[in-house]
């Protein structure tokens, strides 16, 4: 516990000195402009009592059956239901991201301790990782649902382990497990696959039984029947979706990275050699993993560990096959970019490292290994250097410090013993992170928005109903990223969603495909300059205009993309509102009479008498007449998982313009209940497969207890050898 401890003081420090280096370090990119409003608003729903799996008036990311939104996951709840408390955005946003980077480095701890580390090495594996060059500056960064997905697989890793070999129950394994199947990305859940095959393969050479590997595996897929709940909606979803074709496999070169730049995940100046978002040289240290972790291998007695390669072959199976996935196919179905993988290269690396440093470390004086560890640091500058050679004096500055800091190191193993050398070399992990965040630029994903939502709320238009924007995010230039700029008049990506208003444009990675051709809408829920034609065209079959069938109380147009839109006439119906304070940044179209019927989600009728359909709710009903047989639109998007039943009997749905929800009303029908429900696809099947995944790993567990076949025993982690060679 007190090594435990020292990991989650260590990771504090660690996040403190990051923030010292970029205090937005952790409020950037998609977690600005779609994680952080989405809690805003998912906490807002469910304490208002609604389970919001899915938010109609939010046309382009309400699904959140689908999204990246977690809603079947505890952790994720609760980050939710706090999150309407907080004002400042940035702050909270830290404070939840150092959570679950604490619960990650807990969990590669545990892995450590599962496969027979000692402690210190243990911990210093584990205070590693969050601060791993890909996980700090994108996933702990930017891209959250990676960071709590990865956060939970460590331990799920770290239970398999343990469950394989009888030192614990199926429970935790089934429960980490369901955690990070139930992100809703999909990512963690090939990652963990991966690693339970790894594990599974690793137990069969070490144990050479079958039944703690099936007993293992059949754990791990409960937990996955059990999360089935979170995943078959995109599944059975996909093909509304941009998404929908998950067959392809092909490769390029972006995000795609050289076995080489292994030999960079040691030196803390590294600046990449692959192609992303910077050219193709990057200028953050995307590869670094530890400053240790590629000289350590000097120290350990390979004859020795090669011997007892059964016990650690898991570790380097899932290795190996993370870094064969790093260098491509750069996309295979939803997978693209392969260096999102780099974290689980890193796991692998430290837990291996570290694990064989404990058990099979050679500490001694000895020459040979002086000028091993020399040759790997001079491999480690000449690849970086070769990446990026004008950064000559700061390669040679980092060679220095992991020549000076491995010096102490070792030092202090010969004569303080591994507890003070793993301290001092947790200790040296925080200037390396605050070095590393400071010299980075600003990542050019970055939006930059405010902090605060009492700012927001305060410098934006109270504006009121359902609200289409059309705006162009590279239409905003760096000096006008305001809120006395662009971020007091324009909701880009679900900005919107900070101040409780109802956007139709948000932030997705799934999109209704047709929706998003029909306003050509982006994913950050920006808009091409036709969209302005486009929202008041008339769609023929109904011949209403699109604006019409989305109900829209108000068109906002970005000056930028549409500079003289308010000097001509508005479209029918409409008028040029003036918002003071406002107008050089936005157009502001309004209706000239309020919508009929306010809150009818029935948008167009055809043949057909109906009352009003309250939009309130995921069940809606109306009473409806046809004489000769008709047609009625709603003002939803026709996403799977709407039934639709007339009276007693279930009728067909279909869409409009491949969009818009509608249903045919039979001829003959008089005063009959037409009921519209939308549930997410597959509900009642995950619901089954959710009680008998609980059922079964009762079972499982049941029969643990009631086994009396010991534990498998681990040796004893060897003493470090002191002795002068």
């Amino acid at each position: 516990m007190r090594w435990a401890g020292l990991v989650v003081v260590a990771v504090l420090a660690g996040y403190i000195a990051v923030l010292l280096g970029d205090a937005r370090h952790f409020y950037t990119d998609d977690t600005e402009a779609q994680y952080v409003p989405m809690w805003q608003l998912l906490g807002a729903e469910l304490r208002a009592g609604r389970f919001p799996a899915m938010v109609p008036w939010e046309w382009m990311a309400g699904n959140y059956s689908l999204e990246e939104a977690g809603l079947y996951n505890p952790a994720q709840l609760l980050v939710y239901l706090l999150a309407p408390s907080f004002d400042n955005l940035a702050g909270y946003a830290t404070a939840v991201k150092f959570v679950f980077s604490a619960i990650a480095a807990l969990g590669v701890f545990r892995i450590c301790l599962a496969y027979g580390a000692r402690a210190p090495w243990a911990a210093l594996a584990g205070v590693a990782f969050p601060f791993s060059g890909w996980f700090l500056f994108f996933d702990e960064a930017s891209w959250f649902t990676s960071q709590t997905g990865t956060a939970w697989l460590v331990h799920a890793w770290a239970s398999a382990v343990l469950y394989a070999r009888k030192r614990s129950g199926p429970i935790p394994l089934f429960v980490f497990l369901y955690l990070a199947l139930t992100i809703q990305y999909v990512f963690p859940a090939v990652e963990a696959a991966l690693m339970i095959v790894a594990v599974a393969a690793g137990e069969y050479l070490y144990q050479r039984k079958w039944v703690p590997v099936l007993r293992m595996l059949t754990a791990a897929g409960l937990a996955a029947l059990a999360s089935l709940i979170a995943n078959l909606p995109l599944l059975l979803s996909s093909q509304a979706t941009w998404r929908g074709d998950v067959s392809t496999i092909h490769n390029d070169p972006f995000l795609t990275v050289p076995w080489s730049e292994s030999l960079n995940a040691s030196l803390p100046s590294t600046v990449p050699a692959f192609t992303a978002w910077w050219g193709h040289v990057q200028p953050l240290p995307m590869v670094y993993i530890a400053w240790f972790v590629v000289p350590a291998l000097a120290f350990i007695d390979w004859k020795a560990a090669a011997k007892a390669a059964s016990e650690w072959s898991g570790i380097a199976l899932f290795g190996v096959a993370t870094l064969m996935w790093t260098a491509g196919p750069g996309a295979i179905g939803p997978l693209r970019w392969p260096a999102r993988v780099l974290p689980m290269l890193a796991i692998a690396v430290l837990v291996l490292v570290c694990v064989l440093l404990s058990r099979y470390g050679a500490f001694a004086s000895s020459r040979r290994r002086y000028a091993a560890a020399g040759a790997l640091i001079g491999l480690l500058f000449i690849r970086s250097f070769s990446a990026a050679p004008e950064l000559l004096v700061r390669h040679v500055l980092a060679v220095v410090a992991v020549v000076a800091m491995g010096a102490g190191a070792l030092w202090l193993a010969r004569h303080r013993g591994v507890a003070a050398a793993a301290t001092a070399m947790i200790a040296a992990t925080m200037p390396i992170a605050f070095a590393q965040v400071a010299a980075a630029p600003e990542t050019p994903l970055s939006y930059g928005f405010p902090e605060r939502r009492s700012e927001m709320l305060a410098a934006f238009p109270d504006f009121g109903g359902r609200t289409l924007q059309l705006a162009d995010r590279i239409a905003v230039r760096d000096e006008e990223r305001t809120l006395a700029g662009t971020y007091g008049s324009i909701a880009l990506g679900s900005y919107a969603k900070n101040m409780g208003l109802q956007y139709v444009n948000g932030y997705t990675p799934v999109g209704h495909a047709a929706f998003a051709g029909l306003l050509c809408m982006a994913w950050d829920g920006g808009t091409c300059p036709d969209a302005y034609r486009r929202v008041f065209a008339v769609e023929p079959s109904t011949d209403t205009p699109i604006v019409d069938l989305m109900r829209l109380d108000r068109v906002v147009l970005q000056r930028a993309q549409y500079p003289d839109a308010g000097e001509k006439p508005a479209p029918p119906g409409w008028a040029f509102v003036r918002y003071p304070g406002h107008e050089h940044q936005i157009w502001v179209l309004e209706r000239v009479n309020p919508l009929p019927s306010p809150g009818d989600m029935i948008a167009h009728e055809s043949g057909v008498h109906a009352t009003v359909m309250p939009e309130a709710g995921l069940t809606n009903r109306a009473t409806v007449s046809s004489g000769t047989g008709g047609r009625i639109v709603f003002s939803r998007l026709a996403w799977p998982g709407y039934t639709a039943t007339l009276g007693p009997s279930e009728i067909p749905t279909r869409a409009v313009a491949g969009t818009f929800l509608a249903v045919d009303i039979p001829p003959g029908t008089h005063n009959a209940e037409l009921t519209i429900t939308w549930r997410p696809p597959g509900l009642s099947i995950s619901l089954t497969a959710a009680l008998l995944a609980v059922l079964g790993i009762a079972a499982l567990h049941w029969w643990y207890r009631r086994e009396d076949e010991p534990a498998v025993e681990e040796p004893a982690a060897e003493r470090p050898r002191i002795a002068v060679s």
